[in-house]
């Protein structure tokens, strides 16, 4: 799934094992630990990193399907905040869910990578992407 550009060998390995339709969180400060997933934990300070520099920088070179969030996200977030969002997502599937319910479902990825991001509910959960079937492999 990786092409090139992250510089981080914990990010860059996990990224290598993402097969398609799994799944890759890249959680707030704030997300719970789950002992039985793989939680590379690049938070400094508050903001920084934020779950969209991330993003910004995994976009390029990883597949993304779909995207899930926190249907709470709109709720608690400013339309600018949620511009930003919208701006970094574009071109990709994404779809609402409770909180609890992503919670549970990011307890099925493959890894998890933990910010240091402030903004309410800014957890994503990245579903790689799907084999073409029909598509003819250069010869």
């Amino acid at each position: 799934m990786i092409r090139t550009g992250i510089l981080n060998p914990q990010i860059s390995s996990l990224l290598a094992r993402v097969r398609h339709t799994n799944i890759l969180v890249i959680a707030d400060r704030g997300f719970p630990f789950f002992p039985t997933i793989e939680t590379i934990d690049i938070s400094l300070v508050d903001d920084s990193p934020t779950v969209l520099q991330v993003l910004g920088a995994i976009r390029p070179n990883f597949d993304i399907a779909g995207i899930q969030m926190a249907e709470e996200f709109t709720a608690e977030n400013t339309l600018e905040v949620q511009k930003e969002f919208a701006e970094a997502t574009a071109g990709i599937l994404l779809t609402y869910l409770p909180h609890a319910d992503l919670k549970e479902r990011a307890s099925l990825a493959i890894g998890l990578i933990r910010t240091g991001d402030t903004t309410q509910y800014a957890n994503v959960i990245l579903e790689s992407g799907r084999v073409d079937v029909n598509r003819k492999l250069s010869s």
